[in-house]
């Protein structure tokens, strides 16, 4: 399906259509979607927001990390989860402290799992030192996540 097509379905689609476009949009690793998934950031539909988040990821859109970062304050923990995703997938530095602070106080294990990984694919010393003490949590998953970010910073 053409770029054209996806963004056009992406923003006048009902439903699944504007859902399965956003996720179109991220395999096609067209930037000339960026635009329009960030704009898709802020449908009133949870699975496009979803969707549009992991495939700014896939797209590595640098321009999209404010926006991403703003939705650590959706109220759905996927999107929360696929934002923080997208962010290590893009690697930016600058989005560190968000994630942190997202680690700290987001609830959700979905979120914190992916908070975790995200700031073991960016890596850095502050990404990892915020890291480290979820190595000895008590939840197996996490632990398991942390020491697995850390490892993989040591090659």
């Amino acid at each position: 399906m053409s770029l054209e097509k996806l963004i056009s379905d992406l923003k006048n689609g009902i439903g699944m259509i504007r859902v399965n476009a956003a996720a179109e949009l991220g395999k096609s690793k067209d930037k000339g979607a960026e635009k329009a998934l960030i704009e898709a950031l802020g449908d009133e539909n949870m699975a496009v927001r979803n969707n549009a988040a992991f495939s700014l990821g896939e797209l590595g859109s640098q321009d999209a990390v404010p926006q991403l970062i703003a939705l650590f304050s959706d109220s759905e923990e996927r999107v929360r989860k696929s934002a923080v995703k997208a962010l290590g997938m893009i690697g930016m530095r600058e989005a560190i402290e968000s994630i942190i602070r997202l680690l700290a106080t987001d609830q959700s294990l979905i979120v914190k799992k992916s908070a975790i990984r995200s700031l073991g694919q960016i890596g850095g010393p502050k990404a990892l030192q915020a890291v480290e003490p979820f190595t000895v949590s008590p939840d197996v998953i996490l632990a398991a996540v942390a020491k697995q970010a850390i490892e993989k910073n040591k090659h």
